[in-house]
């Protein structure tokens, strides 16, 4: 299962919750605000929640983190580039908005990490590196559902921005032909902030050709 909730901080953003129905064990993926929302979800819903995946360093999808976190004593995983965002209020850009956002105890992990449940490895996804929004971007692929949570790299009919820092556009660019657009065409691309897409729509998108 795969429930998908809006959360406000400073902006709007996708946070998701990827659940092994078999066990109501699962994933917590990019909890940028609102952490009370999203811990009363886990309770009414009865989810056990074994980690916190970060598709990058933004604040805005991490900012819930540090509050879930000191509830559940869960790990928290993000792509081994990712550590100056957590360690940096600039780079994770929470310092531009009067915050001093940083995260401790990170568990990084490198380019095609598979990352699956204790209670059931088979209930898995695969990290892989898609920088150029920042340099630490990453998607995790579902490949047994046929989904991939994208964060920032690429949302409905655009990508993400590249003026941040860590960001590039023409390493996005390259990653998205090779990597998002290596994954076969219906696969449902699930972003940071935008409704779901798939790679078949997005490859016809006249921003990428």
């Amino acid at each position: 299962m795969i429930l998908q909730v809006e959360v406000h901080g400073f902006f709007a953003t996708n946070t998701y919750f990827y659940i092994d129905d078999e066990t109501n064990h699962g994933f917590l993926i990019d909890p940028g605000a609102e952490p009370e929302k999203l811990l009363r979800i886990i309770d009414e819903k009865n989810f056990t929640i074994e980690k916190i995946l970060l598709t990058h360093g933004h604040f805005d999808h991490i900012g819930a983190v540090n509050d879930i976190r000191a509830k559940l004593d869960i790990p928290v995983v993000m792509h081994r580039d990712g550590k100056i965002y957590a360690k940096n209020a600039d780079w994770n850009l929470s310092a531009h908005f009067g915050l001093n956002l940083t995260l401790d105890d990170v568990t990084y992990l490198d380019d095609g990490a598979e990352i699956g449940l204790s209670v059931n490895p088979n209930f898995k996804v695969k990290l892989i590196s898609v920088a150029g929004h920042t340099t630490d971007g990453a998607i995790y692929y579902a490949e047994k559902d046929g989904f991939a949570f994208v964060g920032d790299s690429i949302f409905l009919g655009s990508y993400g921005r590249t003026d941040f820092p860590g960001g590039d556009e023409k390493t996005l660019f390259k990653n998205i032909k090779t990597k998002i657009f290596a994954l076969p065409d219906n696969i449902i691309l699930l972003s940071g902030h935008s409704e779901p897409t798939n790679v078949a729509a997005e490859k016809t998108r006249s921003w990428f050709r």
